[in-house]
């Protein structure tokens, strides 16, 4: 292990790091995860910082470790506008998949924390599996997956979608990278294979497909029914003037339907209730700020639509835990929180720090004098990371006219695995370190960047 970060034994046992140098915190996060029997759940303070930390953990997990995103809805509380269907589709993945989860990294925003969400025996309960060979009725089954959110379209082109076109069925199942295309012969499937949405042509043959859910919430009858007779229970509303109750009684999904989801279960969970007792909770630096800031925009945005006879709206506590109660669900939980250097005596140095800036003057006759005057005084490993092939090469180039000779890798665990001797009786290289380019690595790395050394103590050419 590179960072071996110390890790609570028990609930009572809170644990406080320093926050680590840009990059550091998902490498942090992803030997974490392998440390740990149990799942870590890396809580961001914002939708953008959990996409970034998201980016980077795929450079630094590998194969072996798991690494699952909980996206927020991306909008705002009270929106009247439904969430892109490729964020469902994640999230309900991410929600089958939690329980059987053994070990892995889930990063999740602070605010889609707190947010309340179905019940673990509704995601469990309603996914189907299509086998080949399996009995279809074909008129049943399309029923089935209107009756599940599936839109009937002309062409599959995005999750949630299905297409109906003679004995085949087109499918592109909440929580698939791809779609499926489905044939019957009379009431039986005869072969089941992938296609690509773009070309409409059929690729792979499977021999079975999962079908999950295509919302967070059931529009079967009984539920619309006992949808509508719980918001006339709730509101004084005129069924004949309120466009949310025509809507759903004439099977039409209104717009922002996501924020009444409590009155489609008798009771509502939190990501907290698909966990198990092993979940580790690593806290990224001001988390519980960004909790108290989002109730308060999200209690004005309540406020302000609160008055609305036509479309009534669900108190903010009934869609989300309050700042207070998911500090109490945090205390019952192993945790970790990340805080800025000097300010919590306790916290613990990981031990990492800033790349060092190093730029390369194109036009000078030492392009790389700086960079060349790191490795001479840096005994490990350095890799340079850079945006595309194109540039990597780019770079390759100007470091040659340094002579400077680097070795291309393919990934970061090719570069910070064991690397054998190049010549008998010299040793294995230190510890690696890592640059962007003619920038810090503090900026981060992505999981499309390419790769490359340039510098080591057993193979390094000047």
């Amino acid at each position: 292990m590179i960072i071996k970060p110390p890790l609570p034994s028990s609930i009572k046992q809170r644990r406080y790091w320093n926050a680590p140098h840009g990059s550091s915190l998902a490498l942090t996060l992803a030997e974490t995860g392998r440390a740990h029997a149990g799942l870590v759940v890396a809580v961001a303070r914002d939708t953008h910082a959990a996409h970034a930390l998201e980016a980077e953990l795929g450079v630094f997990a590998g194969s072996d470790l798991d690494v699952l995103h909980f996206p927020d809805w991306e909008t705002l509380p009270y929106d009247l506008f439904a969430p892109h269907p490729d964020i469902v589709s994640q999230r309900i993945a991410t929600l089958y998949r939690l329980p059987s989860v053994q070990r892995g990294v889930l990063v999740v925003p602070v605010a889609t924390l707190m947010q309340r969400l179905a019940p673990t025996s509704y995601i469990a309960g309603s996914g189907l599996v299509l086998n080949l060979r399996q009995k279809l009725d074909l008129a049943s089954e399309q029923r089935r997956l209107e009756t599940s959110g599936y839109r009937h379209v002309p062409q599959v082109a995005e999750p949630g979608d299905f297409a109906v076109r003679g004995a085949l069925i087109d499918i592109f199942p909440m929580g698939s990278p791809e779609p499926y295309r489905i044939e019957l012969f009379d009431d039986e499937i005869e072969s089941m294979r992938t296609f690509d949405p773009e070309t409409q042509r059929s690729d792979k043959k499977v021999d079975s497909v999962r079908l999950l859910p295509a919302r967070e919430f059931p529009l079967t009858e009984e539920s619309t029914k006992a949808f509508r007779n719980t918001l006339r229970e709730r509101f004084p509303i005129d069924p004949r003037r309120c466009p949310l109750y025509q809507d759903i009684r004439e099977g039409v999904t209104p717009a922002g339907i996501e924020y009444y989801l409590p009155l489609f279960f008798e009771r509502t969970d939190t990501l907290f209730d698909y966990l198990a007792g092993t979940a580790l909770f690593v806290l990224g630096e001001g988390v519980l700020d960004a909790a108290d800031h989002f109730w308060t925009q999200a209690s004005e945005r309540y406020e302000q639509r609160a008055h609305d006879v036509e479309r009534p709206i669900l108190p903010l506590i009934e869609l989300y835990l309050p700042p207070q109660q998911l500090r109490e669900r945090l205390n019952a939980q192993l945790r970790v929180d990340i805080v800025a250097r000097g300010t919590n005596e306790n916290a613990i140095d990981l031990g990492t720090q800033p790349a060092p800036t190093l730029p390369i003057n194109r036009k000078g006759e030492q392009p790389a004098d700086d960079l060349k005057r790191f490795l001479d005084a840096y005994p490990g490993r350095v890799l340079v990371t850079a945006d595309s092939a194109g540039r990597r090469e780019a770079v390759i180039e100007l470091l040659d006219i340094a002579h400077l000779k680097p070795q291309t890798v393919g990934s970061w665990q090719e570069f910070a695995g064991p690397t054998p001797p190049r010549h008998p009786g010299e040793s294995r290289d230190p510890a690696p370190s890592a640059t962007n380019e003619a920038k810090a690595l503090g900026s981060g790395f992505r999981r499309n960047d390419e790769v490359f050394f340039v510098g080591g103590r057993s193979w390094r050419t000047l």
